[in-house]
């Protein structure tokens, strides 16, 4: 009996064990073939998403590199417009500032004739201030001259027995 029990309990306990271990190996087995299946889809899903992130990250890399070549070009036309601007009322103010010196040439020497015309009519004018007063000059050593001759005149005259009054007879004798 202490042998018996024993082996027969461990008879039954080493069939339930086996039976056990087979039922768990197999569990074990779906279980692992089920983790394996899990990974699986989410290396699946990884490498989907991987794809599609870079894929994304192509196509956002695209738009913006044609983004910015779209800004560089457009800051080139700029820059080309604001030259072509800047070079256009360049030779638009060289044209006008040309166009001045010229006026400004014409000018001067207008003004240089009018100076010219001037000094010409100032010294015309001082000529014939100066014969004017040269005439007055002389109109006056003529009046002078005259007065002179007047009054010597009328002092000969005065001297002179002709133009004396004779001295009046003497009363007459009644």
């Amino acid at each position: 009996m202490y042998l018996i029990a024993p082996t027969v309990m461990l008879g039954a306990f080493m069939f339930l064990y086996l039976a056990e271990s087979k039922e768990a190996e197999i569990k074990e087995k779906a279980r692992a073939a089920e983790i394996a299946k899990t990974k699986a889809l989410e290396a699946e899903k990884k490498k989907n998403a991987e794809e599609k992130a870079r894929l994304d990250s192509a196509k956002r890399a695209a738009e913006r590199a044609a983004e910015e070549a779209k800004r560089e070009a457009e800051k080139i036309a700029k820059r080309e417009a604001d030259s072509k601007r800047i070079q256009d009322e360049t030779d638009k103010y060289l044209a006008e500032s040309s166009a001045h010196t010229k006026k400004i040439t014409e000018l001067e020497s207008q003004l240089e004739t009018a100076r010219k015309s001037k000094d010409q009519a100032s010294r015309e004018s001082f000529d014939l201030l100066k014969q004017v007063e040269r005439a007055k000059v002389e109109r006056r050593n003529a009046e002078i001259e005259i007065a002179r001759l007047t009054e010597m005149l009328a002092r000969r005259a005065s001297d002179s027995s002709m133009t004396r009054m004779p001295t009046p007879p003497p009363p007459a004798a009644k």
